[in-house]
């Protein structure tokens, strides 16, 4: 049988404290939010992590990046619950909108920023495998809307090292989201 986990509460909201099933309601769950980069949703604990599959429910404004754009090995996949954002993709840009659904295949360049004039709210979930490789390529496209790395790297230390660091803490823009 498993064990149900024990929810604490963190400065960003409840997240686990143990390993086992668990049910959080996204509103009361542990947030991390950066002025740059976000808001993002994060079930896991700091000493609890899911092997297998990891998700976030990322909250972007207009302009902001979420995150550089970037290939892994693992297949990840999007699904955009409210507002809309620019996707870059294999240096392309797409509008998106609700429930417009993204995969991403082992390998693909993708990116993506907030627009329109509210909050965008992004379903993200990926594969985790042991030996994981990510590469941040250099991209024109993403440069332009703030989303690229100068230099082509691997490193997510180097890739994010111009950008502040997220920190625990639910949304300040609540209005306009689902749950709210």
């Amino acid at each position: 049988m498993v064990e149900e986990a024990r929810l604490e509460e963190t400065a960003g909201g409840l997240a686990p404290a143990t390993d086992g099933w668990c049910v959080v309601n996204v509103r009361d769950g542990r947030w991390m939010t950066n002025e740059v980069l976000g808001d993002a949703f994060v079930v896991e604990g700091d000493d609890v992590s899911f092997p297998q599959l990891g998700f976030t429910i990322g909250v972007l404004l207009p302009g902001q990046s979420g995150g550089r754009y970037h290939h892994e090995s693992d297949q990840e996949d999007f699904l955009v619950l409210t507002g809309e954002c620019l996707l870059l993709i294999e240096g392309e840009e797409r509008p998106l909108a609700a429930w417009d659904f993204v995969h991403c295949p082992p390998g693909t360049d993708h990116a993506f920023v907030g627009a329109g004039d509210g909050p965008c709210v992004i379903f993200m979930t990926g594969a985790r495998a042991e030996n994981k490789e990510i590469v941040y390529p250099r991209s024109e496209l993403a440069m332009r809307h703030g989303a690229g790395v100068e230099t082509e790297t691997s490193s997510g230390a180097e890739a994010y090292a111009p950008f502040p660091k997220w920190t625990d803490g639910q949304p300040k823009t609540w209005n306009g989201l689902p749950w709210a």
